[in-house]
């Protein structure tokens, strides 16, 4: 495990959906509901052509006003919608317009420069850091965004460390300078202060706060003048009473991009100048490398600084040709090569009304025009792509192809899914998977009409395939529907869906606690079972010692137990793996025919009945050695379910009289949290049977480490984000199983009724 705290903190996490919804795609949207244009005739674009980004950032920065500016520079639609009018191509889901912040990624494109920029817009919420997952595995590269009131944010840190896991480099944009408690500086701080990657300013601003409309461009040695809300903007010179600061600046980018090539630095100590071309050209290796991360600021609901960042992308930002190759799950690099076999790996996958399956992919090599046939990997199925868009929210633009390096859709491929890789039967690969995070809430849930039981199966299957970070089961165990997920809000959020697009009420509740049954010494018991109904009889009698099972225990050869001296003589033995976690050890000890060899596996049988349904709480038993060493039969009344019965009550009686206990499952839980919030979150779940392993402070923020009791979690996003103002985040992981306190398990022996007849 990485030694650092950040790169410990999201180690776990990183394990193998997408945060999507059900959106309805149109191309005949008015122009004066919906800013969107009608593209036809889109040009087929070349990997060399392309680039592939990100918005990230903490919640409320500005990202899907930014996405909005960069499809207006890039003429995607004649003019720009906002948030509060609800017309983004961004956020244009009714639930999005209700709560105003997105909750599903978007995936559009712009074209500048002769160039197409595939944009996806990522929700800032961690309920919702799946979409981000899937986002990072086929962008390129990543823009971070920054509100200037309140620079370096816990959503900062927290995508931050996605982008590190995920090794993918970042470009920074100051946003909304235009506020009134907007600082660029104190924003740049913060960043210095908690980035791991060297931050490099390329532009800073003139006049920030409500009049701001000019930035200097450290890079081109220019000022950037806007007149209107549009983009519109003059090239000026450098101000007298800014040279000093912006040559500094210059000067800083300048050994910045020198640094990362030997050329370079070479050409910079021989004539203590780099062209602007040099420097973008060290800048596109720092940048690659994760070693550096420029600073661009603006106004994205202005339109200020949009255009200036589109053409450092272009200019400087990795392409699919020089970003890191794919690999397969074999360790194969796939290269952006157009002449090679087709690959394309899907990505996001959703279910629309009247059109079905959509799966979005990016082409991963070679070149895939409509009725394309390519085999899934997975499945081995051939899958026919009858047709191709490009996306652009809800617009769905038809091309005819997609080179290397591109994203974008097509419609009704029934067998395929996220995370599904789709190539040429000639050479048939498998990219390696999308790894999702581990959910972090739990909770039960049902229908709450009856008779709606099975509709909401098939719904929460759709839900499922829609969002991979969505769990779904039927616990047989707790007999109760499970679903999981990465927060409180994001399982509201399916819960408002199925009830407006599906007319489906359902309620969540505590889900029960999957614990468990052991015992803690050796005992025995016998039991007779007897029952004469005027027919045939039933006869089984058992005689049967239990103790504690625990790795590398000696071979039982002698009990004493209840004043019995007991000899052991094994005649056989089996070793089970319980489906639940933990053994079961059983041996057949049975001396001078007492007890006849084809009874023992309803003995068998019995036992395990028991297990399945604990004697304490009908919790799952485990960890346990049976020793049947003696019994009786008869010769005409004893059958199979004699035996079974005979055994299921002995070994209960037995089980009783052991130590029993009741084991709870525990979680490591990690808390990210400012340093202000730490005693309040620290209390809190001290008040929650926590054990504290460790505290670590990184950078502004406190990092907590606790082992947790399942029983004790049930809404604990909703708590610590009520404790921390919404600043915080925790991880959750499975840790073990461990006995309760004595006070608690007198609380569930009381609450549990065992209703076993006999």
């Amino acid at each position: 495990m990485p030694g650092n705290l950040a790169d410990r903190f999201f180690s776990y996490i990183y394990k193998a959906k997408f945060e999507n919804h059900r959106r309805i795609f149109r191309q005949d949207e008015s122009v004066s509901q919906k800013p969107y244009k009608k593209i036809t005739n889109m040009k087929n674009y070349s990997a060399k052509e392309i680039k592939n980004i990100v918005l990230i950032g903490a919640p409320g920065t500005g990202k899907t006003t930014l996405a909005e500016a960069m499809a207006f520079e890039g003429k995607v639609i004649d003019r720009r919608g906002s948030i509060e009018a609800n017309n983004t191509l961004s956020d244009n889901t009714d639930i999005e317009h209700e709560y105003k912040r997105s909750i599903y990624s978007t995936i559009l494109f712009t074209e500048f420069m002769e160039r197409k920029l595939n944009i996806i817009d990522c929700p800032g919420s961690d309920d919702f850091c799946g979409s981000l997952f899937s986002a990072f595995k086929v962008a390129d590269v990543g823009v971070m965004v920054f509100n200037a009131q309140n620079g370096w944010e816990v959503g900062s840190e927290i995508q931050a460390r996605y982008a590190r896991v995920l090794n993918k480099p970042l470009i920074a944009f100051v946003n909304q300078l235009d506020s009134d408690k907007a600082s660029f500086d104190a924003t740049l701080e913060s960043i210095r202060a908690a980035s791991r990657v060297k931050p490099v300013v390329v532009q800073y601003p003139v006049n920030p706060g409500p009049g701001f409309d000019a930035f200097i461009d450290v890079l081109l040695m220019k000022m950037y003048r806007f007149k209107d809300e549009n983009g519109t903007r003059e090239e000026l010179d450098i101000p007298a009473e800014e040279a000093e600061k912006a040559q500094a600046l210059n000067k800083e980018l300048v050994e910045a991009a020198a640094e990362y090539d030997d050329a370079l630095m070479e050409l910079y100590f021989e004539k203590g100048m780099l062209t602007q071309d040099d420097i973008r050209a060290g800048l596109k290796l720092g940048v690659a490398k994760r070693d550096v991360m420029p600073i661009f600021c603006c106004s994205a609901r202005r339109d200020i600084g949009t255009k200036r960042l589109m053409e450092f992308i272009i200019n400087v930002a990795p392409g699919p040709q020089s970003a890191p190759k794919f690999l397969t799950t074999e360790g194969e690099e796939l290269a952006a090569d157009e002449t090679q076999p087709a690959v394309a790996f899907v990505f996001k996958s959703q279910l629309e009304q009247h059109i079905g399956e959509i799966s979005y992919f990016r082409v991963i090599r070679g070149k895939i025009t409509e009725g394309t046939e390519l085999v899934n990997s997975r499945t081995g199925n051939k899958e026919k792509l009858s047709q191709l868009f490009a996306v652009a929210g809800k617009n769905r633009i038809k091309v005819t192809e997609l080179s290397a390096g591109d994203i974008g859709c097509t419609v009704k491929l029934k067998g395929t899914r996220t995370n599904d890789t789709l190539a040429a039967a000639s050479a048939v690969v498998t990219v390696e998977p999308i790894v999702f995070p581990e959910p972090r809430y739990r909770a039960a849930v049902k229908a709450k009409e009856q008779s709606d039981e099975e509709k909401l199966g098939k719904l929460l299957n759709d839900a499922k395939y829609e969002d991979p970070t969505i769990l779904v089961e039927y616990s047989k165990e707790l007999k109760q529907t499970i679903i999981q997920g990465q927060g409180e809000h994001h399982l509201n959020i399916l819960k408002s869906r199925l009830a407006s697009e599906n007319k489906m009420d359902i309620e969540y509740f505590a889900p029960k606690i999957p614990y468990r049954e052991t015992i803690t010494k050796v005992a025995q018991a016998d039991y007779r079972h007897k029952k004469q109904s005027g027919g045939a009889g039933q006869f089984g009698e058992v005689h049967m010692v239990i103790e504690p099972y625990y790795e590398g225990m000696p071979e039982p050869t002698r009990y004493k137990v209840a004043g019995k001296d007991i000899t052991v003589n094994v005649k056989g033995k089996e070793e089970y793996d319980l489906d639940w976690g933990g053994k079961l050890q059983f041996y057949n000890s049975i001396v001078g025919g007492a007890i006849d060899a084809r009874f023992m596996p309803a003995i068998l049988k019995g036992v395990m009945e028991k297990m399945d349904e604990g004697p304490l709480t009908g919790s799952y038993a485990r960890d346990i050695r049976v020793v049947i060493y003696d019994g009786k039969m008869h010769p005409v009344d004893s059958n199979e379910i004699s035996f079974k019965l005979a055994a299921r009550n002995a070994f209960k009686e037995a089980f009783r009289n052991a130590g029993p206990k009741i084991m709870e499952p525990i979680y490591s839980v990690e808390v990210l949290t400012p340093s202000e919030y730490m005693g309040a979150v620290m209390s809190d779940l001290q008040n929650r049977r926590a054990m504290i392993m460790g505290m670590e402070s990184d950078k502004g923020f406190d990092r907590l480490n606790a082992r947790v009791p399942l029983a004790e979690l049930y809404r604990y996003s909703t708590s610590l984000s009520s404790l921390t103002s919404g600043a915080a985040t925790y991880t959750m992981q499975f840790a073990s199983y461990e006995q309760v306190p004595a006070d608690v398990q007198d609380k569930l022996l009381k609450a549990y009724a065992d209703t076993d007849e006999d």
